[in-house]
């Protein structure tokens, strides 16, 4: 029996768990943009797909309703693919382990991609169903929204007609977003020569955090876990030398990182004004072990009490290994690059002054590897002001410039500017307001959506962007709300019954 056989609206939750079935991570959408291939000639309906794996399904009217205007869903198809570091599924080859626990599904171990996934699953359902009434349906399903919304950028959409957008990629039932933020990724890359470094390898670890979307949950200012590690190695490059042999953290240039660790060979150390050299007299051993110790267990206490109310799980830690030869950064370069993650900014960098508590301009490090000569990050900008986009990024290349690195700008992307005469707004509030007997709330987000890309793509595009109760996204404590998503199935039913 499968897990979601008892859940309503069994349609929905039907195609949900297909989906779940299917490793579905940014950059692995091979498997699940054939599936919705065939989803569509099982059924007979026209359908495209691209060379990037976009799908667009197309759905003729029920009738009576062939002289109505159709109308576009959209949503994305590949998920932030993330697990606990006890988990073994291997995401780029396994389906979910999916669970239900009263009024929430998630997946044990791993995120659940309910975003997007529930939108793909709602598009199925209605094309699957013979009972609803609705116009033509367009239903767009892109790629690799998570990491630049390439699908977006590359989906041709001249074989579609609508006018009307209704975008389902949003995490709060009865909030009907009008507006987002534009963003980029901006890329570090650095090359190096490595040596053999003689000393006491160690793993500095920072852990415990939660973590988040960095879009939607940059305003708690929670703890970034590359950052904070950045600071710590800085803290530790004061009191003594090391190389850096490896450095990792983080999955998604749009996740707030939980976890990164560095792996160093500490070479020497200073005490009472005197440097001891490993491989010399006077290197002691368990007295260089001991100040590395104190320097963490200070970083551990001044982080602790930081982010006691904001991110109280933080976690600072050193494990030490037997003295040994590794291949490492060498020493000049690993205090520039030490120096060069902890004045990489983040977080939110300015509020909007038009909307009270909307954030106007952030950036997040999302993703950092180093390792055999290689330096690698990504860092997701975001504003919904272009210009001060812009300006953040040119920081950010600066930063590069000063620090010897290259700085690549990636899947730049425009906002979606809120617009003041909205017939489908006006529409959704209506219907909204006759099933539930209140006002739905009306926002903008910081977070990016595929609708600026389409509003430029298609002229006069009015957009709205919905979708049930989520909460964690991009996370492994990532949870969709049961009862949330059977309402918004039957508002997005009745909806199309009454546009």
């Amino acid at each position: 029996m499968r897990v979601f056989e008892k859940l309503e609206p069994k349609d929905v939750f039907y195609y949900f768990e297909e989906i779940c079935s299917i490793p579905h991570g940014s950059g692995n959408i091979g498997k699940i943009s054939n599936y919705l291939v065939k989803f569509a000639k099982d059924r007979n309906l026209k359908h495209y797909q691209d060379e990037a794996g976009n799908v667009i399904i197309i759905k003729e009217a029920s009738p009576g309703y062939e002289d109505h205007e159709p109308v576009m869903l959209q949503g994305h198809m590949d998920m932030v693919a993330v697990k606990r570091p006890d988990c073994d599924i291997d995401m780029q080859k396994e389906g979910l382990r999916l669970c239900v626990d009263g009024d929430r599904v998630y997946a044990e171990g791993t995120s659940l991609g309910g975003d997007d996934g529930i939108a793909v699953a709602y598009g199925l359902a209605l094309l699957d169903g013979g009972e609803y009434k609705h116009p033509e349906i367009e239903l767009v399903i892109t790629v690799d929204e998570e990491v630049g919304m390439d699908g977006a950028r590359a989906v041709d959409l001249s074989c579609c007609r609508a006018k009307k957008l209704i975008n389902l990629d949003s995490e709060e039932e009865g909030i009907f977003l009008t507006g987002c933020a534009g963003g980029a990724r901006v890329n570090f890359l650095m090359d190096y020569e490595e040596a053999a470094l003689t000393g006491i390898p160690c793993e500095v670890k920072i852990s415990g955090l939660q973590g988040g979307h960095s879009g939607s949950e940059i305003h708690r200012e929670r703890g970034n876990a590359l950052c904070l590690l950045g600071r710590t190695l800085k803290l530790l490059s004061a009191y003594a030398a090391f190389g850096i042999e490896s450095i990792s953290g983080g999955l998604a240039d749009n996740a707030i990182p939980r976890e990164a660790a560095a792996k160093l060979v500490i070479t020497g150390y200073q005490q009472q004004g005197i440097t001891h050299r490993a491989g010399e007299a006077g290197f002691d051993a368990q007295c260089c072990m001991a100040l590395a110790e104190k320097i963490i267990a200070q970083a551990d206490k001044e982080m602790k009490a930081e982010l006691a109310e904001k991110d109280p799980g933080v976690k600072v830690g050193i494990l030490f290994e037997e003295p040994g030869t590794r291949s490492c950064m060498d020493e000049k370069q690993s205090l520039r690059t030490a120096a060069f993650i902890n004045v990489i900014p983040y977080g939110v960098q300015a509020m909007s002054g038009a909307m009270e508590g909307l954030v106007e301009t952030s950036l997040n490090l999302g993703m950092l590897e180093c390792g055999k000569g290689h330096f690698h990050s990504g860092i997701s900008v975001r504003s919904s002001l272009e210009s001060a986009k812009y300006a953040l990024i040119d920081k950010l290349k600066s930063i590069a410039y000063l620090a010897g690195a290259k700085a690549e700008v990636t899947g730049d992307y425009p906002g979606w500017a809120y617009r003041k005469d909205s017939p489908l707004r006006d529409k959704m509030t209506e219907v909204f307001e006759g099933m539930f007997h209140k006002k739905p709330e009306i926002q903008a987000i910081h977070a990016g959506l595929e609708c600026g890309l389409f509003a430029h793509k298609i002229q006069n595009l009015d957009c709205v962007s919905i979708g049930p109760d989520m909460k964690n996204i991009h996370t492994t404590e990532e949870e969709l709300s049961i009862s949330s998503t059977e309402r918004v199935w039957r508002f997005l039913i009745k909806l199309l019954e009454e546009m």
